[in-house]
C-alpha cells in the first residue's frame, strides 16, 4: 500500500495532507476500514502545503496556446522570411504569411483537438524545470526527463525548500510574472488559495 500523509487536527482526527493521500482514501479504501500504520513525524506539513498553494496559483494562471508548432519551427520559419526580405521582400508582408502558413500547419496537426490543462503533467513539468528529475535512458537511447517524487518520505526540509524556491522561479518566468508585480506577491496571493482552501 502507498505511504498516507496525515494531518492531526485539534480534535484528534487525522485527515489527509496531500492531494494523493485524499485521492487514495476516497478511491481504495472503503469507508470504515481500519488501517494499521507505523507513524513518523516528517518535516513541516505546512511548507508542502504552501509549495502545493503556488502550483495551484501557477495552474490557476496558466492558459495553453497551440503548441502544434514548436519554437524551432517558428524561429526557422521567421528567418526565413527575414532572410527573404534581404532579396527586395516587404518584411512586413513576407513575415504576415510565414505567420499564416504556421497557423494552417498548426490547424492540420491539431485537426480538431483542443489544449487542455493537466494539473499532473503541468505538476511533473514544474518539478523537472526545477530541476528535481532523474534522466532515464530508454530502449531507443533517448533520454527523458523523469520527476522525482516530492513526497515527505522522499525529501528532507532542506531539499523541499531547494524545490520550492526553483519552482517558485520557474513559475515566475513562465506564468507568474504576466499577473503580479514580483514573486513577493504571487507568493502572497499562493497564501491566500490556501487560506481559502483550508
Amino acid at each position: 500500500m502507498a505511504q498516507l500523509q496525515l494531518i492531526k487536527q485539534s480534535s484528534g482526527i487525522l485527515i489527509p495532507a496531500t492531494p494523493e493521500t485524499s485521492d487514495l482514501l476516497h478511491s481504495k479504501i472503503k469507508l470504515g476500514a481500519v488501517l494499521v500504520a507505523d507513524f513518523k513525524q516528517v518535516r513541516n506539513p505546512a511548507f508542502h502545503r504552501r509549495f502545493f498553494a503556488l502550483l495551484n496559483l501557477g495552474f490557476e494562471y496558466w492558459e495553453p496556446t497551440g503548441g502544434a508548432i514548436s519554437s524551432n519551427e517558428r524561429k526557422l520559419v521567421t528567418g526565413y522570411a527575414k532572410f527573404l526580405t534581404s532579396y527586395g521582400g516587404n518584411e512586413g508582408a513576407l513575415l504576415d504569411a510565414a505567420e499564416q502558413y504556421l497557423d494552417r500547419i498548426a490547424d492540420k496537426r491539431t485537426g480538431s483537438i483542443s489544449a487542455c490543462k493537466s494539473f499532473d503533467a503541468y505538476r511533473a513539468w514544474v518539478t523537472i524545470e526545477s530541476g528535481h528529475y532523474d534522466a532515464i535512458q530508454l530502449p531507443d537511447g533517448t533520454l527523458r526527463k523523469h520527476p522525482r517524487s516530492i513526497a515527505f518520505a522522499n525529501m528532507d526540509e532542506t531539499e523541499f525548500q531547494q524545490l520550492y524556491k526553483a519552482a517558485l522561479d520557474v513559475l515566475w518566468r513562465w506564468i507568474l510574472s504576466r499577473a503580479f508585480n514580483s514573486q513577493r506577491d504571487a507568493e502572497n496571493a499562493a497564501a491566500q488559495l490556501m487560506s481559502f482552501a483550508g
